[in-house]
């Protein structure tokens, strides 16, 4: 078996088996055969007593299982997001933060707070969406005339800084919405539902396909532009394209779940040192990884408190950031 196979098959275990393990645990005490025969019995064809009550069913299936598998989707959105990006920039530190995605998601999101809050609880999300995506294309359209990538990066801070200026001086006038504002910046996933799973699927699905069909030219991508156009390959193409897909992932999971940070840096680290450095591999490692690794802090954040639930920003924080530490001390090199 390839170490290709042996890394897809060991991220695709490790996800499923969080996964399962999310199901199970919960403030309500369920027959752990009766969550793995509700789900198992989920299967066309397959018919199983679960011997859970249609109240314990419902909290199964109507509050744990969105939950988890929205975990899933976020965590494997960011994670492959962050990998795009990496490839395009060739630059292992790079992540949606750095082209003014994370800021413009939470400008907007701070003034649906404060501004819009009466239209529905739908209009956070939509405005996060939409201010991630308005974020990155202001960072591209601020680096016209000079498409190379630190270029794009420094537009990208720059932009950035100027959004997150604005947000604090919204916030400043209008503290009474402060922690609000500071709840979805942290990231949760306490309102998970079927809907929100439903709403970002299909940005999701094209998203994760666009990044999966570009992870070779990625590969070529990454031996210069010059080298990339004498093999054939339109290099300003690639990146808008790439950098659009990877925007809409991480703007999708942003309007889900809030401000999450660490996944877009380290899965993608970890995904290399597992499965090689080819983005064919990285790409979808990532999304394995990434999902398997979301779901895992989304467990500890509403468990290791509980009652309470600690913002799953706070559980990526305290694991990533040492892992991210522990990778920059055994290489040398952070540029790909």
């Amino acid at each position: 078996m390839s170490r290709t196979v042996r890394a897809l098959t060991a991220a695709a275990v490790f996800a499923i088996a969080v996964a399962v393990l999310g199901a199970l645990v919960g403030a309500a005490d369920l027959s752990p055969w009766g969550v793995v025969a509700t789900l198992l019995d989920r299967i066309p064809l397959v018919h199983l007593d679960t011997g859970l009550s249609p109240l314990e069913q419902n909290i199964l299936l109507q509050i744990r299982l969105p939950r988890v598998v929205l975990a899933l989707l976020v965590g494997g959105l960011l994670a492959v997001a962050g990998a795009g990006y990496q490839g395009v920039f060739r630059n292992a530190l790079v992540d949606a933060g750095m082209l003014g995605s994370s800021a413009g998601a939470g400008l907007a999101a701070t003034i649906a707070i404060v501004f819009l809050s009466g239209l529905g609880g739908s209009v956070v999300p939509v405005a996060a969406f939409v201010g991630s995506l308005l974020g990155v294309a202001v960072s591209w359209f601020a680096s016209a005339g000079r498409r190379d990538t630190a270029t794009l990066l420094l537009s990208g801070v720059a932009v950035g800084m100027f959004l997150t200026a604005a947000q604090t001086f919204l916030l400043q006038r209008e503290s009474q919405d402060l922690q609000q504002v500071y709840s979805w910046m942290l990231g949760s996933m306490a309102t998970a539902s079927w809907t929100q799973v439903t709403e970002a699927l299909p940005y999701a699905a094209v998203s994760i396909l666009v990044l999966l069909v570009h992870s070779r030219r990625l590969d070529v991508l990454g031996l210069g532009d010059d080298e990339a156009r004498s093999l054939g390959l339109n290099a300003g193409r690639t990146r808008l394209i790439v950098i659009a897909a990877a925007s809409l992932a991480a703007a999708t999971a942003v309007a889900v779940s809030g401000l999450i940070g660490f996944v877009g840096i380290v899965v993608p680290h970890v995904a290399r040192r597992l499965g090689g450095p080819s983005y064919a591999v990285v790409l979808p490692l990532s999304l394995l990884v990434g999902a398997g690794f979301m779901e895992s802090a989304d467990t500890v954040a509403r468990t290791a408190l509980s009652p309470s639930e600690l913002p799953i920003g706070v559980v990526t924080a305290i694991v990533g950031a040492p892992v991210f530490v522990g990778i920059l001390r055994r290489s040398r090199v952070i540029t790909e």
